[in-house]
């Protein structure tokens, strides 16, 4: 999804259901073990879950002018084609604090090393009574290992 109303209309939709809906967001360049426990562990908090993806212009601000590896078209569909992932909405800030504030998810995710009190839009879930959760990192799993193993094989 690019359009963050029909996001909110999807996110409403699901709430009116009384669906606990899931947020979390990221640039997810390289899929690998790390993301994929992280996205598993974050569906387990609710019954829907929605993934904020930083747009190709937003990875390279953040991530320097190599990055994305792959483009946004591609990771839009890795995301999407995954079972415990619900909609996929792109950002083009270089966080995705407006978009939560505009979808008001009932729990905001992020993984890795990220306090709670920490994670943009923390406020204003917390704020809405909704919860926020910090998962364990998977050690050893990065977009930025998996390029420096690429970059530094010889063949």
């Amino acid at each position: 999804m690019r359009d963050n109303d029909h996001a909110k209309e999807v996110v409403a939709h699901w709430k009116s259901h009384h669906h606990k809906v899931v947020f979390t967001n990221g640039c997810f360049d390289i899929m690998h073990y790390g993301h994929l426990r992280m996205l598993a562990d974050a569906r387990s908090l609710g019954d829907k879950l929605i993934v904020g993806l930083n747009s190709g212009q937003s990875v390279k601000r953040l991530k320097g002018e190599h990055r994305p590896i792959n483009d946004e078209l591609t990771r839009i569909y890795m995301l999407a084609s995954l079972e415990m992932v619900n909609a996929v909405i792109v950002f083009e800030e270089d966080t995705p604090l407006s978009l939560i504030t505009h979808l008001e998810p009932n729990v905001l995710v992020k993984g890795g090393d990220w306090q709670p009190k920490d994670i943009v839009g923390s406020e204003v879930v917390l704020a809405k009574g909704g919860e926020v959760k910090s998962l364990p990192f998977v050690n050893g799993y990065s977009t930025t290992n998996i390029e420096q193993k690429i970059w530094n094989r010889k063949v």
